[in-house]
């Protein structure tokens, strides 16, 4: 038991932990600098738009990069892509810092960039997210997912915290000048305990974008990941609202200052701390279902107190119930998303994980912010809360759940079986598969029942197309037909096959007729 809901017990290894340790000083400095800007915009401006912009600047690149940079990931050396992003953002970081210390920025050049630090922080983000796992049994790997995410919340608290003292005796550019440290501190860390290298494979490399379609594909016909990233859209979009509009919260509700905004962002960063060490058995404990759900009820509620109260004690008590709030059920999406696929495409699921919350985060963060500078601050707090209670619906058609061992084995596939004269060229195709059974006679309905569910697979992992056909010239006869783009698509495919696929196909072939076998030919496109 101990095991699997044991916050410690992922920090048992080096690896990990170390990593652990540098990721949770990079986040710090994330933190510092997104305050930073953000406080800066208000001083400039004094516009809720361009504040909330800040934090569109940060988060929309993970919509726009984050599942390009998974297919790298997946397919390439992740030290030589992390190092290399961490130091173009140290770069941007240290111009942002010089410029703001020679007070020369503008608004226009210090959301670009913002947007460029954004950037680079999406083109890492999967592969680290991935690589730091890896040391790390999938028993416990709730547990590490929890764990970066109590490193990436501490960061929120104690982040905007020491950036608001610091703003406010120094100025924002020794803010933006320690985020540089912070960037190089992470690169550090991957020099001394890099990823594990990519696996040999007699597979063709997969291309960025038959790579980022193969990825969406996986997405869409995977019920289980489906069903995750949509919840989290509505639930990120929703939620954005709060986080974009603290800067405003902090100024004209409770007329404070730097050092208001940032503990109102360190109130919410020490909530999420809190519940994080009681996590994983609560998790166990209640389910994933009924953790989100609590979690969008107080999370909604947390946003009426700072629509309607003025009283800062009551304020600064819901925003620490709404950051825990908020953590249990980022992180049980998180959980549910990584440990629901499969190796070969668990970097995509991460970016595309990104897309969905952080993309939504970054549209729902401009939205909110348009709205409030329309209509103010407390009704659109309030339509914001309406529209996470009323997520809740999603519950039903899109539940939640992590998927088995099973599901995410990949199995051992025999390369012999493919009975073809010559092998293609990768590129060369489409590839049209066939399947031949013949059943037993008598059980037509309850095989078609059955093998209706391959499609998902097939699709899932590769085929854009797939039907079965009934021989009107033999009785009980069948023809399973499913077309990959090329040959090397095929092979991927087989490949991406699991233990359950396997099972699956056992159960399909267990209706053949005595002394039948599934007989399988390959075609190629000629015309």
């Amino acid at each position: 038991m101990a095991a699997s809901t044991s916050l410690w017990s992922p920090l048992r290894q080096p690896a990990f932990r170390g990593w652990w340790l540098c990721g949770a000083v990079f986040f710090i400095g994330n933190g510092m600098q997104g305050m930073a800007a953000a406080w800066r915009m208000v001083e400039l401006t004094g516009s809720s738009f361009l504040a909330a912009l800040v934090q569109t600047a940060v988060f929309l690149p993970m919509f726009i990069l984050a599942l390009p940079s998974g297919v790298l990931a997946d397919t390439t050396d992740r030290r030589r892509l992390i190092s290399a992003a961490l130091l173009v953002q140290a770069l941007a970081c240290a111009l942002l810092a010089v410029l703001t210390l020679a007070g020369v920025n503008s608004p226009l050049g210090m959301l670009l960039l913002v947007f460029a630090c954004g950037c680079c922080i999406a083109v890492l983000t999967p592969a680290w997210n991935s690589a730091v796992v890896d040391p790390v049994p999938r028993e416990e790997l709730p547990q590490a997912i929890t764990a970066i995410s109590i490193a990436y919340n501490a960061a929120r608290a104690v982040g905007p915290t020491l950036a608001g003292l610091i703003f406010a005796r120094w100025g924002p550019g020794w803010v933006f000048a320690i985020t540089v440290l912070s960037t190089l501190v992470m690169w550090y860390s991957v020099q001394r305990w890099p990823p594990r290298p990519p696996l040999p494979s007699r597979l063709p490399a997969e291309r960025l974008w038959g790579g980022t379609l193969s990825g969406l594909r996986f997405a869409w016909h995977s019920r289980l990941v489906l069903a995750q990233l949509v919840r989290v859209t509505v639930f990120g979009g929703a939620g954005s609202a709060l986080w974009a509009l603290l800067p405003v919260i902090a100024q004209r509700q409770l007329g404070t200052g730097a050092e208001g905004f940032g503990l109102l962002m360190g109130c919410m960063g020490t909530g999420a701390i809190a519940v994080g060490f009681v996590l994983g058995p609560l998790r166990a404990r209640v389910g994933l279902e009924a953790l989100v759900n609590a979690g969008s009820l107080v999370f909604a509620a947390a946003m009426l107190v700072a629509a309607l109260s003025q009283t800062h004690a009551l304020v600064y008590g819901a925003m620490v119930l709404g950051g825990a709030a908020w953590m249990a059920s980022m992180s049980t999406f998180n959980t549910a998303t990584q440990a629901s696929a499969p190796p070969w495409v668990r970097s995509r699921a991460v970016a595309m994980h990104m897309v969905a919350a952080l993309g939504a985060f970054a549209l729902g963060s401009a939205l909110w912010g348009a709205v409030s500078d329309l209509v103010g601050l407390s009704p659109t707090l309030i339509a914001a809360a309406v529209t996470l209670v009323a997520s809740l619906a999603l519950a039903r058609p899109l539940p939640l759940r992590i998927g088995g061992v099973h599901e995410v084995t990949q199995a051992t596939t025999p390369w012999h079986e493919l009975f073809i004269e010559s092998e293609p060229g990768p590129e060369d195709g489409p590839i049209a598969v066939e399947i031949r059974y013949q059943i037993r006679p008598g059980t037509d309905a309850a095989f078609l029942d059955q093998i209706a569910h391959l499609k998902a697979p097939r699709r899932r992992d590769g085929a854009t197309f797939w039907r079965v056909y009934k021989d009107l010239g033999a009785s009980s006869r069948y023809v399973e037909r499913f077309i990959v783009e090329s040959w090397a698509g095929y092979l991927h495919q087989r490949a991406r096959a699991t233990v359950a696929d396997q099972t699956l196909e056992a159960t399909v072939r267990a209706f053949l007729a005595p002394g039948e076998t599934a007989e399988m030919s390959h075609f190629i496109a000629e015309r």
